[in-house]
């Protein structure tokens, strides 16, 4: 049995591949620019953080349903536009530069939109605990970034941003976001901790050798 739901998920994972690579030719060819689909990307995301703050007590259950839903349809921007920038031979140093940009606003904007959920309830906790999970998940990549530029790679930690909407969509499709702003906000807040450690280590190690050369 487990054998046949291995070769069902197995075959399933590689038809969704060739979809993807089908679907990347094609927006290849249309020579649309990859920015234009990290934007894109932004805007789908944006109408996720307006269907959450839209949501109400009444309609929560549904808001935050269609916003789950959302937010899956925009995971297709953030695996297309670096693929279609290969295919098209479009790599450029400002696409990436550009892409972590703007998928800190697309990050922030989700946020944005539990804020005005909460705040609208009168749920004066979560939103402090909404504006703290965002500030930390914000610190995750601009702490890789910093690191990255004195060290040249750190990558340790586990909270990065594809678990971040993971978690998201989760707590979006079953109505359980509160739970996941915890572990968000708790895990983000290790993550950061660890890349501090990590950059402090190896920056030492780098003083020492230059002390010492």
């Amino acid at each position: 049995m487990s054998g046949r739901y291995l070769s069902w998920t197995s075959g399933f994972g590689r038809a969704c591949g060739v979809l993807l690579d089908a679907i990347v030719r094609l927006l290849a060819l249309s020579r649309i620019n990859p920015n234009a689909l990290t934007v894109m990307g932004l805007v789908v995301n944006t109408y996720a953080a307006f269907l959450f703050g839209y949501a109400n007590s009444v309609n929560q259950r549904h808001m935050f349903f269609y916003a789950g839903l959302v937010i899956i349809g925009s995971g297709f921007f953030d695996l297309a536009d670096g693929r279609v920038a290969r295919a098209s031979n479009k790599v450029t140093r400002f696409g990436g530069f550009f892409d972590s940009i703007v998928d800190r606003y697309s990050d922030a904007s989700l946020f944005f939109g539990l804020l005005v959920f909460y705040s609208r309830g009168n749920r004066f906790f979560y939103v402090v605990l909404t504006a703290l999970t965002m500030i930390s998940a914000i610190m995750v990549s601009y702490a890789r970034a910093r690191a990255e530029s004195l060290i040249g790679l750190c990558k340790v930690g586990f909270m990065e941003r594809p678990e971040r909407l993971v978690l998201l969509i989760i707590g979006a499709l079953f109505n359980r976001m509160a739970p996941v702003l915890w572990v968000i906000g708790v895990l983000s807040t290790i993550t950061v901790i660890h890349r501090i450690l990590y950059t402090w280590q190896r920056t030492t190690e780098m003083d020492t050798t230059a002390r010492a050369a």
